[in-house]
């Protein structure tokens, strides 16, 4: 049997890198590990921290095919992040102009929960814990 320690990172292509750092860095506020230009691929690769543990792998591939982002399609459904108080971090997004859907209570946990999207789509959620 396998022994993880963690999830170290998630990774994410996005098609326009800088619009998704300032995504990522200014409207959610992670920080920067890294940040790193690899010429021979013409890509950037930024390294975030998430508060908690683990990592998100921001990079940019020129003409990267797009991938449909509906939370019910195969692959990855969505990433979500552990706030305290899912109504001030709802308020704080809304008020960078970032569009969130209505807060919902999951019926497995009666957590509270929303979504949000990213600049490509990708869907985000805020879980309460």
């Amino acid at each position: 049997m396998l022994k993880f320690r963690g999830l170290h990172h998630v990774a994410l292509i996005c098609a326009d890198y800088p619009r998704s750092k300032a995504f990522y860095t200014e409207t959610l506020g992670l920080t920067v590990i890294a940040e790193t230009y690899r010429a021979a691929r013409d890509s950037w690769k930024l390294d975030l921290a998430v508060p908690g543990g683990g990592q998100i792998e921001l990079f940019s591939f020129p003409g990267a095919p797009e991938r449909p982002s509906h939370p019910e399609a195969q692959g990855l459904r969505h990433l979500a992040f552990v706030v305290p108080d899912v109504d001030a971090a709802k308020a704080a997004l809304e008020a960078q102009g970032v569009p969130v859907e209505p807060v919902r209570t999951d019926a497995l946990t009666s957590r509270r929960f929303t979504f949000f999207q990213d600049p490509d789509g990708l869907p985000l959620e805020l879980y309460e814990g």
